[in-house]
């Protein structure tokens, strides 16, 4: 959210001017006060022509980028509250928070801040010229171009850039993620995923508002609230266009229902879960019925067990970055993934499932795992380690 802005004068009428936006002077109603219910008023319209596809009324509040780039996408709410307003002339740049929610699909609004360039007409009223993120919020996908959306029976998919065939694509493969994630997982979730296609890595780098290179090779990214307080927007699933191609049918379907698996498990997934449990878990259920080999599925695992570098330990968060070495990147899901079917093999699917949970119900990520262990497993973290080892010499030997 930006601050208010302000323009520091010296003497008794620099700080008359500079207290306005919040008092006034003089005790009566002030130019600056009657500027912020205006533009107000007009964002409230603004929205409500928005909501209502009232192309006519939206276009009198000004530019109508946004409109177009919106139109087809399910809105159930939308609105502005301003925050901060700096005048100059006829011209003025507007703070504004903006709420919205997805039809369907979040159950508590979107919430990121927007500055406004807006501009006074000769009739008196204030229009909209340019509506952005704020300084420091991440971009919305239709600030990136005219928004695609398609609507699966599990899923909907908003693209930029994208052909309606590929977005089309991507819903069959998210409806069928759905499916086999509440197979494994249980059913008590939205059993709904929304998935965002920019046109490019830059496009996906500017929706998390981060550099791209953080994301470069990563096919696809899960945002969300972790423990699910049921007070936060739907998850969203961010595709990283460029690194998605290059994956075979397999591999698209494997990422879709990964991301999938981590918007299921979100209420569950608390700062208590280390990521190899999180990620681990993820890539068993999406690797489930592939027909892939531990060797198929976790190459550069296979190559360090083959060089008699088994992993004396599990891998940390910190081996989870993706501005870590690709190779160690790849062996710390590798790790995770076989250390979760380890668990499901000698345990069970069942048993899997309660471990990730009874983690996640944990105060505090120390003594999360091994408590967990010792509840659901009846094992201790050094006999799980030794014991892990040996299945991954086993596997990939």
């Amino acid at each position: 959210m930006a601050g208010r802005r302000r323009a520091w004068r010296s003497g008794v009428v620099g700080l008359c001017l500079l207290l306005v936006p919040l008092t006034g002077c003089g005790g009566g109603r002030t130019g600056a006060d009657s500027a912020r219910t205006e533009v107000q008023q007009m964002l409230d319209r603004r929205a409500a022509a928005l909501l209502g596809h009232d192309e006519a009324a939206y276009d009198r509040t000004g530019s109508r980028t946004q409109y177009e780039n919106l139109h087809t996408v399910p809105l159930d709410s939308w609105t502005y509250r301003l925050t901060g307003l700096h005048r100059t002339g006829s011209t003025a740049t507007a703070a504004a928070e903006l709420r919205y929610r997805l039809r369907g699909i979040d159950t508590a609004p979107v919430t990121t801040g927007r500055t406004l360039t807006l501009r006074h007409r000769a009739d008196g009223q204030w229009y909209v010229a340019a509506d952005r993120p704020a300084k420091k919020a991440a971009q919305q996908l239709w600030d990136q171009g005219a928004v695609t959306a398609v609507k699966g029976g599990h899923s909907l998919i908003l693209g930029v850039g994208q052909s309606a065939t590929a977005l089309h694509t991507y819903a069959r493969l998210a409806d069928r993620a759905v499916p086999a994630v509440s197979q494994a997982w249980g059913t008590h979730w939205t059993r709904r995923v929304v998935v965002l296609v920019p046109k490019s890595l830059e496009g996906m780098a500017g929706v998390l508002g981060s550099p791209a290179s953080s994301y470069r090779g990563i096919a696809a990214v899960t945002t969300g609230e972790a423990g699910g307080s049921g007070r936060a927007p739907a998850d969203r699933v961010v595709i990283n266009p460029e690194a998605y191609a290059l994956l075979g049918d397999v591999g698209k379907q494997v990422v879709l229902t990964h991301e999938t698996t981590h918007v299921a498990t979100r209420a569950d997934t608390t700062p208590a879960t280390p990521l190899w449990l999180s990620e681990g878990y993820a890539d068993w259920i999406g690797y489930l019925g592939t027909g892939r080999t531990p060797a198929e599925a976790a190459p550069e695992l296979a190559r360090a067990v083959q060089e008699n570098r088994v992993p004396p330990d599990l891998p940390t968060d910190k081996d989870f970055g993706f501005d870590s070495d690709p190779t160690r990147l790849a062996q710390a899901y590798e790790t995770g993934w076989l250390a979760c079917r380890m668990i499901a093999d000698h345990w069970g699917e069942l048993r899997l499932a309660e471990f990730y949970r009874t983690v996640g119900t944990h105060g505090k990520r120390a003594g999360a795992v091994e408590a967990a262990l010792r509840k659901v497993l009846g094992t201790t973290p050094e006999q799980f380690t030794t014991q892990w080892q040996d299945y991954v010499r086993a596997q990939l030997g």
